[in-house]
């Protein structure tokens, strides 16, 4: 085989793992779910396959890529997906984008974009736009720091800890 040969076959596999991804959102929307769909890859087999349980779950992140990469890590017995791709239906809002960068995933493969996305009423554009801001009072939301004296309390236990498993 050669390595022309073998990227086509990676190519087609992709293909046939967003086609999957986008039926398993839009089969998603048909059962009372939000319209994502994702899965998680690894060595050319699908690990596990998620889908937007947000309203169903009452559940505000349970994305569909956040739950792939939770199926994932139970099927695969680790918190670790190193080595596995993610592969979604649409560009991941900021939360997912976060969740895959601590899920140590590869790479992110995904079809429609955040601009897709709020043409359907997803805004995820401002939520891009919202983390592009220094200022903090031009936020939704209050964010304050409570400073007190034992603040690193916790970060101290953990140092300490001998038999901690690092992520």
């Amino acid at each position: 085989m050669t390595a022309h040969t073998r990227e086509v076959d990676i190519q087609e596999l992709e293909r046939a793992w967003m086609d999957e991804a986008i039926k398993v959102a839009t089969n998603s929307v048909a059962n009372g779910g939000g319209p994502f769909g994702s899965l998680v890859a690894r060595g050319g087999e699908i690990v596990a396959i998620g889908h937007n349980q947000v309203t169903a779950n009452l559940d505000p992140t349970a994305h569909g890529e956040v739950s792939a990469m939770r199926a994932a890590c139970q099927e695969l017995g680790t918190f670790s997906l190193e080595g596995c791709v993610l592969i979604t239906s649409c560009e991941p809002c900021p939360m997912c984008l976060s969740s895959a960068l601590w899920a140590r995933v590869d790479r992110i493969l995904y079809s429609a974009d955040r601009h897709d996305a709020a043409v359907a009423g997803f805004d995820d554009r401002k939520f891009y736009e919202l983390f592009e801001k220094k200022d903090h009072s031009m936020w939704p939301l209050r964010i304050e720091q409570l400073d007190l004296p034992n603040r690193t309390a916790p970060f101290d236990a953990w140092l300490a800890k001998s038999d901690r498993i690092d992520y």
